[in-house]
């Protein structure tokens, strides 16, 4: 049975903000306390949707996250009514309240692991929600967006939903970050490629200094085994330390796959070489083309700051092979030059389409942040909730809620509003009916 490759990207929450949370990720640091635009972000991310779909490609939804997240505020101390619990939070602990207000699940390729059913024992799709527990105001999504994976995807003839892991260091798990899949074709039985940061059990192998590994070679092995892979197909490759220490903090900053083609850069990984000869012996049909960035052509300072990798390689339904890049790899000239280059080569990638996803950028994620790659036959698309699927109508009444629920401003003071909450439960409770979700939220139970 054929299959394709579905993209569900992330739709930005109505808190949209830069709150500098994420350490370790230079972009979210360098932008903390800027005004954000989250009716622009919004707006932003259905653009590309929208045009990927007008592409040919299969395009899909992913709803945000409640916030701010009075629960996790209330767990922290603070009580009263949700109006007294976001003034003690800004007043006492404004960093909790930026954390509970978050709209960091927009960036979903951080939203879980996928195995489509060629690769997996029983047949079915596989899907484990990343814990993130390497950060604060993501380890408090994991629970709802199980909710949300399980209303798009609902047919347990066709998908399996685990837990997430285990909430501790030792298997820190953040996802399709660091995970990418290898095929001939997406019907055909894949090689599985995790990447790790570090191992979480033996401390004398090599770990960045600096900022945090997010992904442990634990996490990793644990979703291969949950998800039925085959080991033979299965990969682990350790990202470069040093590469984490400039700001690398997931290796979709670094590398980027789809298909028969790997593009990375040439400091990727702790060995290239041996990432490589893995991926090449595995490839069993046709060429594997494992391409290197090298340093003299791109800076990882460049790389970092234009997303090159953090862009998707996408096959269009007329075969091409191209990537999907934001306007900041156009701007850098050191990136795009590289790009013009890379096309006109002897590889698999034939053009590069360029978007403006700022907002997204500003806060430290591109276009592969902002979506989840679900490898789907025929029947489990069918059987894939329609009502999250993009189209033409789904777009103009997604555009048309943007508009009406969303801030076009907002700053951090912002958060203790509690409007915005009444805001944010509102838009959310009326879009869980336009994508026939069900209830997600807690506020809805």
């Amino acid at each position: 049975m054929s299959a394709i490759e579905a993209n569900f990207d992330g739709l930005v929450g109505p808190t949209h903000n830069y709150a500098g949370l994420s350490y370790g990720n230079v972009a979210s640091q360098s932008n903390a306390t800027a005004i954000s635009n989250p009716k622009q972000a919004a707006l932003q991310g259905l653009a590309k949707m929208k045009a990927l779909a007008d592409m040919g490609m299969i395009q899909g939804v992913l709803a945000p996250q409640a916030r701010p997240d009075t629960n996790i505020l209330r767990r922290l101390g603070f009580s009263g009514t949700d109006a007294r619990v976001l003034s003690d939070a800004y007043q006492r602990a404004p960093y909790l309240l930026m954390a509970a207000s978050s709209a960091s699940s927009m960036w979903t390729a951080n939203a879980a692991t996928v195995s489509p059913s060629a690769d997996t024992q029983d047949k079915r799709v596989h899907f484990t929600p990343a814990n993130l527990t390497n950060k604060f105001h993501r380890s408090i999504e994991p629970q709802v967006t199980g909710n949300i994976l399980k209303a798009v995807f609902s047919a347990d003839e066709y998908f399996m939903h685990h837990d997430h892991l285990p909430e501790n260091d030792h298997f820190g798990d953040e996802g399709a970050a660091n995970h990418t899949r290898f095929c001939a074709d997406y019907h055909d039985a894949g090689v599985e490629f995790f990447v790790y940061g570090k191992y979480a059990f033996d401390t004398s192998k090599p770990a960045p200094e600096k900022y945090p590994a997010r992904q442990t070679l634990e996490a990793s092995m644990a979703i291969a085994r949950l998800h039925g892979l085959d080991s033979n197909m299965t990969v682990y490759a350790q990202q470069n330390p040093a590469l984490i220490d400039q700001g690398v903090f997931h290796n979709d900053v670094i590398a980027v796959g789809n298909k028969n083609v790997m593009l990375c850069h040439e400091q990727a990984f702790l060995s290239n070489l041996d990432v490589k000869q893995q991926l090449t012996h595995l490839f069993r049909e046709g060429d594997f083309h494992f391409i290197e960035v090298a340093t003299e052509d791109v800076s990882v300072e460049n790389a970092v700051k234009s997303y090159l990798f953090n862009t998707q390689i996408i096959n269009l339904p007329t075969g091409e092979m191209v990537i999907i890049a934001p306007k900041e790899c156009e701007q850098n000239i050191q990136v795009n030059t590289y790009l013009n280059k890379l096309v006109e080569n002897a590889n698999p990638i034939t053009a590069v389409h360029f978007f403006d996803v700022k907002q997204s950028m500003q806060n430290g994620g591109g276009p592969a942040c902002l979506r989840l790659r679900v490898v789907l036959n025929e029947s489990e698309l069918n059987a894939t909730n329609a009502a999250c699927l993009i189209n033409n109508k789904s777009y103009a009444l997604l555009c048309s809620w943007v508009n009406k629920h969303y801030r076009d401003q907002l700053s951090d003071k912002d958060l203790a509003d509690p409007l915005l909450l009444n805001e944010s439960q509102t838009a959310l409770d009326e879009l869980t009916q336009l994508l026939n979700l069900g209830s997600v939220y807690p506020f809805q139970n």
